[in-house]
């Protein structure tokens, strides 16, 4: 007998020695980012930090948030799930109880320590809302959980990134693998960044009147961007410091879109299409870049998968670890979008879309369909209509100087129910398709596509297909 115990501890010792140890995982959130602002996606923007990272790694060209808005593309970064999916499109709204989180996953069934610092994680529901009444409420059911899941909760303000950092190194148990998020309050208002950018050498979007306002207020933007380059190696020169960056997946993201004319809040391509990059040494070939459709919701299946562990029901996140081993797959067709109140903001006569609008968008590798379900709200961006440049462009509404397709693309009212794109053709989405006959076939398939969709989440809006005795194949 005694003989059989050793040789029984000898294997298990063996085998505890040959196997792969769990992966530490860092995943790092910019606030208010769109691509492409970012120097490896192609725009004049000096992020040397981020752009070598990218060398190091892999570089998605084509990821989108699941919203355009922090709470809810946050929750579908952190479930695997649509916003509509976990109950949570209001910023008040914490992530229920019952609904499961990446790091919470991670630390009950694979051992790990996990932890989040810096900013808001925006996961707890709007403690510190302006009203008074939200705060009190959620404090007095308990809604808010992120303490209760985690090992580490932090949420510092500027200047803090190295000292959370730190701090939640140094309690990680010794063998235990790491999960930690890492919140940064850049390029998100308040622009206040040291001046780097020449807002007259600045390329404008298509979409955008050239106005020197708005010139000024993306140099501002970019500013930012520039400084959160920098903090962004401080957590990287921590994790090399510590001898633990070989066996660490980093991912870069932004959280959405910038809070620019059709950006934040917006289901335009700006407002959803998000810089993202992973560094896994032995894994992700360094300097590969993939064209997959990729969504918020597939960031936590992925990382499970990294982990050894699986994505699971209601899970609607897919696996991109295959994409990541260099596999040539695309394992998603449509990419979905949602938009759903901002905010603290009371609904009332002068509540314009930037506070309240509900949208439901879909796409594919060439079309995007967006469908307006409160198409009489005005536009107005989010977090920027007090800014210069969305001034300047109001100011030369009024004065009848804005360019007709400037006028059509903002202060259309009402805003068409149904917007059609195709973004090969038309990557700034100025030429509404949607109704023109030769792309009936396009836009019905988009909507089955989201109708289907809508089911499977247990969407509250009304269905975008219309019931009739015709066949819904696609």
């Amino acid at each position: 007998m005694k003989t059989l115990l050793l040789a029984l501890l000898a294997t298990a010792t063996a085998h505890a020695t040959t196997a792969p140890s769990r992966p530490n995982i860092v995943v790092i959130l910019s606030d208010d980012h769109s691509a492409p602002y970012v120097g490896c996606y192609g725009y004049p923007i000096k992020t040397p930090n981020l752009d070598r990272f990218a060398a190091e790694g892999m570089r998605f060209e084509r990821a989108f948030t699941a919203a355009p808005q922090c709470v809810p593309s946050r929750t579908a970064y952190m479930t695997g799930r649509s916003p509509q999916a976990a109950r949570v499109g209001r910023f008040v709204n914490p992530v229920p109880r019952d609904v499961p989180i990446l790091p919470e996953i991670l630390k009950n069934e694979a051992g790990y320590f996990a932890g989040v610092c810096r900013r808001n994680h925006h996961l707890d529901g709007n403690v510190g809302a302006r009203d008074g009444l939200s705060s009190e409420i959620l404090t007095r059911l308990k809604l808010p959980s992120m303490k209760d899941r985690l090992d580490f909760v932090d949420q510092s303000g500027p200047g803090q990134t190295s000292a959370r950092v730190n701090q939640f190194l140094d309690l990680v148990p010794t063998g235990k693998p790491f999960f930690l998020w890492v919140n940064f309050n850049d390029p998100h208002h308040v622009w206040n960044a040291p001046l780097v950018n020449d807002p007259a050498t600045l390329p404008l979007p298509a979409d955008w009147p050239d106005l020197p306002e708005l010139r000024a207020d993306l140099g501002r933007y970019l500013d930012e961007v520039v400084r959160m380059d920098g903090e962004f190696q401080l957590v990287l020169d921590i994790l090399a410091k510590r001898k633990v960056d070989q066996n660490t997946v980093v991912v870069f993201a932004g959280d959405n879109g910038m809070a620019l004319p059709h950006g934040k809040g917006s289901l335009h391509e700006r407002g959803l299409h998000v810089p993202f990059i992973v560094r896994w040494p032995g894994v992700v070939k360094p300097g590969t870049t993939t064209r997959a459709l990729f969504s918020g919701e597939d960031l936590t299946t992925t990382l499970l998968e990294a982990a050894g562990l699986h994505a699971r029901p209601p899970m609607t996140g897919l696996n991109f670890v295959p994409v990541l081993r260099g596999e040539n797959v695309s394992p998603r067709e449509f990419v979905f979008g949602m938009r759903e109140p901002h905010g603290s903001v009371v609904f009332n006569e002068n509540t314009t879309a930037s506070g309240y609008d509900l949208g439901r968008s879909v796409r594919d590798d060439r079309y995007k369909l967006i469908l307006n379900y409160t198409p009489w709200m005005r536009y107005a961006p989010v977090d920027s209509a007090g800014d210069p440049g969305w001034k300047a462009v109001v100011a030369a509404h009024a004065a009848g100087q804005l360019a007709p397709q400037f006028e059509s693309l903002y202060f259309k009212h009402p805003r068409p129910l149904v917007e059609l794109y195709d973004l090969q053709a038309d990557p700034y989405e100025m030429n509404n398709l949607a109704g023109k006959k030769e792309h009936a076939a396009i836009e019905r398939r988009l909507k089955l596509a989201l109708h289907e969709r809508m089911i499977i989440d247990y969407d509250f809006l009304p269905q975008p297909l219309p019931t009739d005795s015709k066949s819904l194949s696609r």
